[in-house]
């Protein structure tokens, strides 16, 4: 044996290589019938043992003609693990193979990557946490179910929509809550989103003013209300996502007030309250219905206090509101 690879036995290291054409005679090379050729297959910590036993002559003379490498001959690595087992399972001679170092492990493939995951406790994101809280939280009474203090909290913390982002208060409504006659704004200005009120300001007093010419008052016989309940950014025209998702609460307003005659103030008013994109001149004049109540046209306070010129118009419509809630009283569907 030459000395290179008697060193190399002595650290334990020359099981681990064979010849290329090992396992070509494997096929044909008879099972080992001595003890020393069952101690080819034994482990390097078996070998090691025996060595210090005084058994280290045999191993290495049957080491010897595992490993001797002929001239140009390429060596490569014995079996993987599982390989290996299954060859001694099937092969018997293919168990005199030496197992590789832990080096030579084959890299994991990618499922196996996602494998060692598996029994990994998952922690949900916060998101989900949050969503699955809402949905272990019973389910909030319909709107149309709310009696009046129920629909003014659900107001006040209403959050359907993005103008609950930057508003400072709920404009719910004001007035009395068994009126004849009802009237409906388009949304809160900066004055009512202060202080919480509808139709406040010089808009407000010219509208208390429009009241008194019909010989009624805020708060006496009138309740009035919004499309919308929160302020849009700018005074801005509210977004059609943001009238319907309002819109509940102002069908349950009219549910509860039962009025008998409904004053839209302004054109977006009436084009919420009517489902039509038709002008305000166009609309005016005429009665039409809301939720089965009759619905009277007219111009909005802030822009009659820039247009003095339609005060008289918008005159014309109020005696117009008049005569139709007088007609409903002759028809035994009159004032309460």
């Amino acid at each position: 044996m030459a000395l290179h690879e008697s060193a190399l036995e002595e650290l334990g290291l020359a099981p681990r290589w064979v010849r290329r054409g090992i396992a070509q005679d494997a096929a044909v090379e008879p099972a080992p019938e001595s003890a020393a050729d069952a101690v080819v297959s034994e482990t390097p910590l078996a070998r090691a043992d025996k060595d210090a036993a005084g058994s280290n002559e045999a191993v290495r003379a049957q080491a010897t003609g595992s490993i001797e490498a002929q001239s140009g001959d390429i060596v490569e690595p014995a079996f993987k693990p599982v390989a290996r087992a299954e060859a001694q399972a099937t092969h018997a001679p293919e168990s005199r193979r030496a197992p590789p170092p832990a080096s030579d492990a084959p890299p994991l493939s990618s499922d196996d990557d996602f494998a060692w995951f598996d029994d990994l406790p998952a922690e949900p994101p916060s998101h989900t946490s949050e969503i699955e809280a809402k949905a272990d939280s019973p389910a909030q009474p319909s709107i149309d179910t709310l009696d009046w203090p129920a629909l003014e909290a659900r107001v006040s913390a209403c959050e359907r929509c993005r103008l609950c982002e930057r508003r400072t208060n709920t404009v719910f409504g004001v007035g009395d809550r068994e009126a004849d006659w009802m009237l409906i704004g388009e949304a809160p200005g900066e004055n009512e989103d202060k202080q919480g009120e509808p139709f406040v300001g010089q808009a407000g007093k010219l509208l208390d003013n429009m009241l008194q010419s019909l010989d009624l008052a805020r708060g006496t016989n009138v309740y009035i209300a919004n499309v919308i309940k929160c302020r849009p950014p700018g005074n801005r025209n509210p977004e059609p996502d943001e009238v319907a998702r309002c819109e509940p609460y102002l069908q349950r307003q009219v549910a509860l007030v039962k009025p008998k005659l409904i004053v839209a103030l302004g054109r977006f008013a009436a084009q919420s309250l009517l489902k039509t994109e038709a002008s305000i001149s166009s609309l005016r004049g005429r009665v039409h219905e809301y939720e089965g109540v009759p619905v009277i046209v007219t111009y909005h306070p802030a822009y009659l206090l820039r247009s003095l010129g339609d005060k008289s118009k918008s005159w014309q419509d109020l005696c117009l509101a008049r005569d139709t809630w007088r007609n409903a009283a002759a028809q035994g569907e009159g004032p309460k």
